[in-house]
Order: C-alpha cells, then structure tokens, then sequence
C-alpha cells in the first residue's frame, strides 16, 4: 500500500498490567493453537481408514485433508478483525468453542459429505480463535516476556506438527479406528474452554471500523482462488481452471490493496491498516515468513513420504524420526531472547546460513539413520529463527493495530507453508514416481536449499528495517 491521507486509530482496548501477565494465561492461548495445528496433521495418517469406513471417493478425500485448511487460510484476517472489534478474550473462547464442537461433529460424522462440512466448519472456529493468540501476546506481554512467549509460540507450531503425525500413528495403531483421532480432542477442547473462561483478561475490542465488507470479500476471494489450486492441483494433475483460478487471484489481490485505499481516504479501518505494514521491519519479516515457512512445510510434507516411502517406516516410527528437528526448532526458539540484545539481530540470517547447507546434507543422507536425524536438527534449528523474526516484524507495530499485524503475519506464514508444499512437494512426487523417493529427495533439497538462501537475503533487510 502507498502513502495515503491520516486515518484515525481505533481507541485502544482496555488492556492488562503487561509486567503481570499471567503464565496461566499463555498456557491456555498455547493449547488452543496446538489443537488447531494437532488437528491439520493427525487426520493425515488416518485417510486410508476413512477412505474403507465412509467409501470416500479421491475428491471427497481431499477436501477432508484440505478443506479445513482452504477455510482456515480465508479467514485468518477476518478473525483476526473480529476479535479486534469485539473483544480477543470473547473471540479465542468463541472460536475454540465452535471448533470444539465442530471437532466433536467430525468425529460422529456418518458420511463423507458430513465430514468435510465439519472440517470446513472447524476451520473457521480455528481462523477465529488462532489470530487471537498472537494478539494477545502482543498485548500482554514486552521485550523479553514477549521473546519468551513467542519462542513457546513457535515450539506449539513445529510441536503440533510432529506431535500430530506421531500420535495419529498411535491411535489407529490401537485399533480404535479413525473417529478416535477428532474425538480424543474434544475433552480437551472442553476443559481448555472452562479455563479461558477463568484466566483470560476481559476486553472490550475496539467497536470501531466495522469488518470493512468491500476489503473482507476481495481479500477472502483472493486468498481462496490463490489457495484452492495449490491446495488440490497437484492431485487434480494441475488443470487449466486452477492456473486461471491463480491468475485472476492476482488481479483480486491488486483490487484489495485499491479497495483498502480507498477505505482509508474515506476515513474508514480498512481490514489491513497501511500504518501496519509501513512499520519498520514488517514488510521484510512478511517476505521472511512466506520463504521460510515455505522451505518448513514442504520439508515436513516431503520427508514424511519418504520416510514412509523408500525408507518404508510407520507412521509412528517417521514421525519420531522427525522429533530431534521439532526439538532443536523448539530449543532455538526459546533460547533466541536470552542473547545479548546486540547479537539477536545478526542471529536471525545465521540461522538460514545453517539451514540452507542443512537441507542439501539431508539430501545426501537420505539413506535414513544418525546423519539424516543430525540434518533434520540442523534444519530445525535454523528455522527456529522464525521466532525471532516475528518478534522484530511486530517490534514496531503499536498495539492498537497489533489484530491487523496478526492477521497479515498468519495469513503469510500458511500461504507460504501451501506454496512450499504444493510446488516442492508437487516436484518431489513428479520426480518419485520415477525414481523412488530417495531419488527425488536431492533434487527437493538444492529446491529447499534455494529458498532458504532467499529467506536469508531477506532476513537482512529486516535486520535493518527492525534497527531504524
């Protein structure tokens, strides 16, 4: 967005003493965004089962896996806006009720058809309840708490992930069939809702802006014919509608950027404040969140095929194999803040000075054993600087706007996570089917390698961005 005429902010929320923020309440936020994120990647072991119980055709398999992840990337924004005007504390307990029970509906579902429109539904009790995570961080906590709370943040992130492919394996190893992977959640949703209820601050959200219709609806057709194709291309063999789909996309997103200067010249909240992305180092940690996620995402898709490929493990067994990375992603995030204030800067492009090589070395360990879980931490760690990256994009952004800069980095982070998938992922099939996937495992790595060296370039920029 350009420069455009002064808008007034909204009148800020009635905020919490920050330096009293209680850890009873990250705990809460942090268990509502690991179920969001459990939930993508236990369904995942368990489409065979679904596919023999409910007769599932191809199609209706795919939108039980990517449905939930086509609604949850459209509306990020908008929940993000909500909980901004009425409130985080109402909008996370709203959410995570809603995908509680939606959850709850998963796991009873009697058909694929009802199926899939609970997974849509969970989506979007997802796409409310996880923007408010990151905003109530932002409120509640400064410089190193708010370090520290995001590097726990980022552990949930890459935790979920693995932790979802491992316990998938778990529970259809008990025999318990595939309801069992929505249901175990439901308990949890439950208790963690009588919790919120107790810990959370009340707020009472601005009340100011509206949801901006003409923005909401440009942005959301534009996020969903960008992310549809990405989403079902590459098992539909990429037909002629989703590269249309993608390019008209394009032309929604140019119509958004217009549509919110002109809410702003009207003296309206646009869904996406200019202010925000003009803040020192956001538009950089943008491009810095899109590559990085992108190179994690297709990283996790394409070693669990292989690891269950050619190397022939479990699901169980792959996804432990995956721990030492989740762990050293972890370990990175949660160690960043306690640097030297002068050396936390510089430390965000060393970690994709580490990753980049790391990701080749993974290419040629792709035999399995010590060198290939040394490479996958090697790669976990360096990626652990996201944390770090999204403390210095959000370093500058006031708090008043801290819904708008949730929304954006979020929206950001999955549709790189999609883009990384669905293009290195569609290469590693391609060049597996061929091959074998140890096979295609070193071509997929100089990939991820390239678009850790592009992160890293742009990880300077927001260095010094996040300086001025």
């Amino acid at each position: 967005m350009t420069q455009s005429a002064p808008v007034a902010p909204p009148v800020p929320v009635q905020q919490p003493d920050k330096s009293k923020a209680s850890g009873l309440l990250l705990a809460v936020i942090l268990v509502g965004q690991f179920l969001a994120i459990l939930n993508v990647n236990i369904v995942n072991v368990a489409t065979p089962t679904i596919e023999a119980d409910l007769h599932s055709s191809g199609a209706g398999l795919q939108m039980i896996v990517a449905g939930y992840t086509i609604v949850y990337a459209v509306l990020l924004i908008t929940g993000a806006r909500l909980g901004d005007l009425f409130g985080y504390r109402r909008a996370f307990l709203i959410g995570l009720a809603f995908f509680t029970l939606t959850t709850l509906g998963a796991g009873l579902a009697p058909t694929t058809g009802t199926l899939v429109a609970a997974r849509l539904a969970q989506g979007a009790g997802a796409a409310l309840m996880m923007p408010q995570v990151m905003t109530l961080i932002q409120h509640n906590y400064q410089g190193a708490a708010r370090g520290r709370a995001l590097g726990l943040w980022s552990a949930v992130v890459s935790g979920g992930i693995v932790v979802g492919q491992a316990l998938g394996g778990i529970l259809l190893g008990l025999g318990a069939g595939w309801r069992i992977v929505f249901l175990v959640l439901v308990p949890i949703g439950v208790l963690l809702l009588i919790a919120g209820l107790r810990v959370l601050p009340a707020d009472q959200g601005s009340g100011q802006g509206g949801l901006d219709p003409w923005g909401l609806v440009s942005l959301s057709a534009a996020v969903l014919l960008f992310v549809v194709p990405l989403v079902l291309g590459r098992d539909l063999g990429w037909p002629l509608w989703g590269w249309a789909s993608m390019a008209l996309s394009v032309v929604l997103f140019v119509v958004f950027v217009r549509v919110e200067r002109w809410v702003t010249n009207r003296g309206g909240r646009p869904l996406v404040n200019a202010r925000v992305l003009r803040a020192p180092g956001m538009r950089p940690g943008l491009a810095v969140l899109l590559l990085g996620p992108a190179t994690w995402g297709a990283f996790l898709f394409t070693s669990a095929l292989h690891l269950q490929g050619d190397l022939n493990l479990s699901p169980l067994a792959s996804g432990m194999m995956l721990v030492p990375c989740a762990l050293a992603f972890a370990l990175v995030g949660l160690g960043w803040p306690l640097l030297p204030p002068r050396r936390q800067r510089s430390f965000v492009p060393f970690g994709y000075v580490v990753a980049a090589p790391a990701y080749v070395g993974l290419g040629l360990a792709a035999g399995g054993g010590v060198a290939y879980a040394v490479m996958s931490a090697l790669i976990g760690a360096g990626l652990g600087v996201q944390v770090a990256v999204t403390n210095l994009a959000t370093t500058h952004v006031d708090d008043v706007y801290a819904a708008d800069a949730s929304g954006a980095l979020l929206t950001v982070m999955q549709l790189g996570q999609v883009i990384g998938v669905s293009t290195v992922g569609t290469l590693f099939i391609s060049l597996s089917q061929g091959g074998g996937t140890g096979s295609a495992s070193m071509v997929t790595a100089v990939a991820l390698a390239g678009l850790a060296v592009l992160a890293g370039l742009s990880s300077i920029f927001l260095v010094r961005r996040g300086t001025s």
